[in-house]
């Protein structure tokens, strides 16, 4: 690497390193607040999975998913899951359905290409289309038939809408899908958001992040080596990212531990999608199915706005906005995110099943 190219990442890192000071001094406590996480693991154990396996992707990827509920059930529920997350980011959404629908449901839940337990991706299918066309493999594979309902968060939304784009088909009032959540999600201009950092910083973000994460994926064993020394830091932006002022320090341990199962190397592959994402198109695929849209009012890093956005492309969806929740709302609110949820799938179970089962 050149002496200057060394200086400009030295010097970016000085001026994000100076952030995460500022944060550190605004969180100096930060010894008290952080917790085992073990609250947080307990409420957020994966469900036994009744079902597991792999897929393979177009690209020969294969994706690891686990199903919960009957084979046979009149309804099948689809959860995408969120950028450096996994399948288990809804393990509450899914005991509360098991709950209330019992056998009438069964639930997938998958890991997203080079998360989880799924392969590593390589760098050219890192992109939103190929999420989509992951999410078609999976429901030709192990949900061929039947109604559906798809439920994504952030990243997972993302996938949701890339498959409308790619299969309409699927949607409106002749496709299988009977309902859509999509949670704290975006379809595009990522790159203006400026993750609640002050505006100096933030103007930073789109012309060093790009140089920052290049170095980073070639010197990925150093900075993997970095980021185990810096849990206090990543902690603490974590917090201030994902949730909102009133978070249980447990659930940010948590969420902080799976993020950083993820590479630095998956980071920098996936990044130039997530900000070159534009889908607000493909919302012309749902505007005749049933949708719901859930936004975290702190959220930061897809803030209300964007949900307002889908929402006025779809003025049949509903809009619920979760207070004082950030862009973990499903986990930091589960029963907020649960409640409209079950709505959706209620009002998509097969009439005469629904029916039955209520008599």
């Amino acid at each position: 690497m050149s002496a200057k190219r060394n200086g400009l990442i030295g010097g970016a890192l000085g001026v994000l390193a100076a952030g995460a000071g500022a944060v550190l001094v605004a969180d100096r406590r930060i010894g008290q607040k952080r917790r085992s996480g073990q609250d947080a693991q307990d409420a957020f154990a994966p469900l036994p999975a009744d079902r597991s396996g792999f897929v393979q992707a177009s690209d020969g990827v294969s994706l690891y998913y686990e199903q919960v509920g009957p084979l046979d059930a009149p309804l099948t529920v689809v959860f995408a899951h969120g950028f450096c997350l996994t399948h288990e980011t809804f393990v509450g959404q899914e005991r509360a359905l098991i709950e209330r629908f019992g056998p009438r449901v069964r639930l997938i839940a998958y890991d997203q290409r080079s998360h989880g337990r799924s392969d590593r991706s390589d760098r050219e299918h890192a992109t939103i289309d190929q999420l989509g066309a992951d999410l078609h493999a999976v429901l030709e594979a192990v949900a061929p038939d039947g109604p559906l309902v798809l439920v994504g968060h952030s990243m997972g939304g993302m996938t949701i809408m890339a498959l409308a784009d790619a299969h309409p088909e699927l949607f409106g009032s002749d496709g299988r899908v009977a309902g859509v959540l999509l949670a704290d999600t975006s379809t595009g201009k990522m790159a203006a958001v400026t993750l609640g950092f002050p505006a100096a910083l933030a103007k930073l973000r789109g012309p060093l992040f790009p140089l920052l994460l290049g170095g980073a994926r070639r010197g990925s064993g150093v900075v993997e080596r970095g980021r185990a020394r810096m849990t206090d830091v990543a902690w603490v932006f974590v917090k201030r990212l994902s949730f909102g002022p009133d978070v249980d320090p447990g659930l940010v341990e948590f969420v902080t531990a799976t993020i950083g199962r993820t590479s630095v190397d998956v980071v920098a592959d996936f990044y130039p999608a997530l900000m070159n994402h534009d889908k607000l198109a493909a919302l012309d695929r749902l505007i005749d199915s049933p949708v719901v849209i859930v936004c975290g009012e702190d959220d930061v890093v897809t803030p209300p706005e964007h949900s307002a956005a889908i929402a006025a492309a779809l003025p049949h969806a509903l809009l619920v906005t979760v207070p004082r929740a950030g862009h973990m709302a499903m986990m930091e609110y589960p029963a907020a995110v649960d409640e409209p949820l079950a709505d959706l799938v209620d009002a998509a179970l097969p009439r005469e099943r629904r029916t039955r089962s209520s008599a």
